[in-house]
């Protein structure tokens, strides 16, 4: 019923909530990484720090060497689809910012409509990406649930036990704990078994709170050793993770980032942290990790009808993405189906070279 009373109807508010890939972004993504087939293999060779022995003298036959044997791995990524209806008789009701005395264009209430479910359906696999990739640097293992709580996919890259280490004296302890001793100690062990050296840490929010208050870290703090305030704050691939500065422990000097990000746990609902928060992940982002994304096979071409409600595949190597839009339009025409669909896995395929502390 209208009054005398005029409305302006001001831009609809819209409260978006993040998508953050800082950990999605320690797994590379080239053009190799896309495929078309069930499975993804990789061959790894592995070498030693060997050194020559001399022979006894020039007329001495050379040593043997051989060529270096391979390991083989064979994966098979999960599936993602995400859907949502477009009902015809819906797009009579006034869209979200609209005037509602003006007549609704069933066309672009359609098109708007199948944005937005194509957007919500497009970061909840960007978020199932960044938390496959939290479980693989936490420990080395994937676990992915339904919303009852059922294991529907599992993967297990088994990783070193020497790399999932709990601190002896924990940090809460302030007086007594050996933050550094327990940081130096797992970098030995990467820079050991994976031959590379170890240059960030990644904390969990209650790991970090704790690193700054024992005795140790401020001790050091205050002999400059720990650089709280640096300008020249290193890139990282990924977006999201907050830099604090630099430290400096036995032979490594390692970047000191937090990660506060979080997801909507499928099972229980409750907001979760990406890294746990009493953890800290250690690695150099640079290490070969690999996020490799499948093909999702269809019959025949695109619903013409439907196309103009979804782009179709969207794959970027430098945004580490494959998605695969889809939408098909009911036979009775009153309704659209839009869906988007990945198969994404991450591979710690250098898999020594990152460990995870529990503080």
């Amino acid at each position: 019923m209208s009054t005398e009373n005029t409305t302006q109807m001001l831009d609809v508010y819209r409260q978006q909530t993040q998508t953050p890939r800082f950990l999605t972004g320690m797994f590379q993504s080239p053009a190799r990484n896309f495929h078309n087939s069930q499975d993804v293999e990789v061959d790894i060779l592995r070498e030693d720090e060997e050194v020559a022995v001399t022979v006894a003298d020039i007329t001495s036959s050379a040593r043997l060497n051989q060529a270096t044997k391979l390991t083989n791995k064979r994966f098979t990524p999960p599936v993602y689809k995400e859907a949502g209806p477009i009902n015809a008789y819906e797009l009579m009701l006034r869209a979200p910012g609209q005037d509602p005395f003006m007549s609704p264009e069933y066309q672009a209430n359609a098109q708007r409509a199948s944005m937005d479910i194509g957007r919500r359906c497009e970061d909840k696999i960007k978020r199932a990406v960044e938390w496959m990739a939290s479980q693989v640097l936490q420990t080395g293992e994937l676990t992915l649930k339904n919303g009852a709580g059922d294991n529907v996919f599992t993967m297990d890259f088994h990783p070193k036990a020497t790399h999932l280490v709990t601190v002896g004296t924990p940090w809460s302890t302030a007086a007594t704990a050996t933050p550094l001793l327990n940081i130096e100690s797992i970098c030995n062990v990467i820079y050991t078994n994976g031959r590379e050296r170890p240059t960030d840490l990644i904390f969990g929010r209650t790991a970090h709170l704790e690193f700054m208050r024992t005795a140790e870290v401020q001790g050091i703090a205050d002999n400059r050793r720990y650089s709280l305030v640096r300008l020249d704050a290193p890139s990282m691939p990924g977006a999201g993770g907050i830099y604090h500065g630099t430290l400096s422990t036995g032979a490594y000097n390692l970047n000191i980032w937090t990660y506060d990000a979080k997801y909507k746990d499928v099972e229980t609902g409750t907001l979760t942290d990406y890294v746990d928060p009493g953890k800290v992940i250690v690695l150099n982002p640079s290490s070969r990790r690999d996020l490799t994304w499948g093909n999702i096979p269809t019959i025949g071409g695109r619903d013409p009808r439907a196309m103009p409600f979804m782009p179709g595949r969207v794959s970027s190597s430098a945004n580490r993405i494959d998605l695969h839009y889809n939408a098909w339009v009911e036979n009775d025409n009153t309704g659209v189906t839009v869906q988007v669909a990945a198969r994404p896995l991450t591979i710690p395929t250098a898999i020594d070279t990152f460990g995870c502390l529990t503080t």
